[in-house]
């Protein structure tokens, strides 16, 4: 059965970033290339995994926001920089022109740079907690996640190895940094806020790595078999540029049975979880039935 996504935790999201992104600002042009990439469109994935992480717990969803939005900046950063002409040159996103195609590159990079740098901002200007220390926490796990030793370590490792053949232990490092360390952050975060014991963070851990490889297998294998008009943006980048991803080197079926792997052990870290984890349970079979 089709995972279930949960669509009110992603429209309290955009309410969210609504009432902590400012969308006038000086320069205007600035505002104008942050917004339009920000507010483009998506599920709001890492968003709704905090939320729904400190969910678990108790913690109302408004208790996390800033947190959560935070991510999503971090997040649009990233897409925005990776579809730059010297990373994947891609043309749309979410079936729009992507922002260095609307607003040129030097503004692109520039709205990227400063999407990245809001996100730390709000956690600590409006992010509240038990104790300060809480916040200075998270701060510290998005910034590894989105950092040299996480996302953009991972991206670099990519570019790198675009064609040439790598061996299995290089790309599930290369997917763990560049797709895995966000998601992982985002539960994390959540998790962190709603006072969650050592123990069950340690689970919620273990349930978001598996995640993060299960979502970029399933990327990996849309980007051969998907629908460029449902998934908004181009199909076969990958083998244009000759990316290491899982189809390449395990073949189509060999992926999608080690994406369900990573989907099941997903659950069964949640299934030990001292609380209520069936939406996360359900995302994480949302993650596996994208549109195969």
């Amino acid at each position: 059965m089709p995972g279930k996504y949960p669509e009110d935790t992603r429209l309290l999201v955009e309410e969210g970033l609504k009432k902590y992104f400012p969308e006038v600002g000086h320069p205007e042009e600035l505002y104008k290339a942050m917004s339009y990439s920000l507010f483009a469109g998506g599920k709001r994935f890492r968003a709704v995994l905090a939320i729904e992480s400190a969910k678990v717990f108790g913690t109302d969803p408004e208790d996390v926001m800033p947190a959560a939005c935070a991510v999503e900046f971090i997040h649009t950063y990233s897409l925005i920089h990776d579809d730059l002409p010297a990373l994947d040159d891609d043309d749309l996103r979410r079936g729009k022109p992507t922002c260095h195609v609307k607003f040129g590159e030097d503004m692109a990079i520039l709205a990227g740079d400063a999407l990245n740098t809001e996100a730390f901002r709000l956690v600590s200007s409006e992010q509240k907690a038990i104790d300060a220390g809480r916040i200075v926490w998270v701060i510290r796990e998005l910034a590894t996640a989105s950092g040299a030793s996480g996302m953009v370590g991972g991206q670099v490792v990519d570019i790198r190895s675009e064609g040439m053949v790598v061996d299995a232990e290089t790309l599930k490092f290369i997917h763990e940094k560049k797709t895995g360390e966000l998601i992982k952050a985002s539960v994390r975060a959540g998790a962190i806020l709603a006072n969650a014991s050592e123990r069950d963070l340690a689970l919620l851990t273990d349930y978001a790595i598996y995640l993060g490889l299960a979502f970029q297998i399933v990327d990996d294998i849309l980007d051969v078999v998907g629908d460029a008009a449902v998934l908004g943006k181009a199909v076969g980048s990958d083998v244009l540029h000759e990316k290491a991803t899982y189809p390449a080197l395990y073949g189509l079926e060999k992926a999608k049975e080690m994406a369900r792997m990573m989907t099941d052990k997903a659950k069964e870290a949640l299934s030990q979880v001292d609380g209520d984890t069936t939406v996360l349970a359900e995302l994480a079979d949302f993650v596996f039935d994208r549109d195969f």
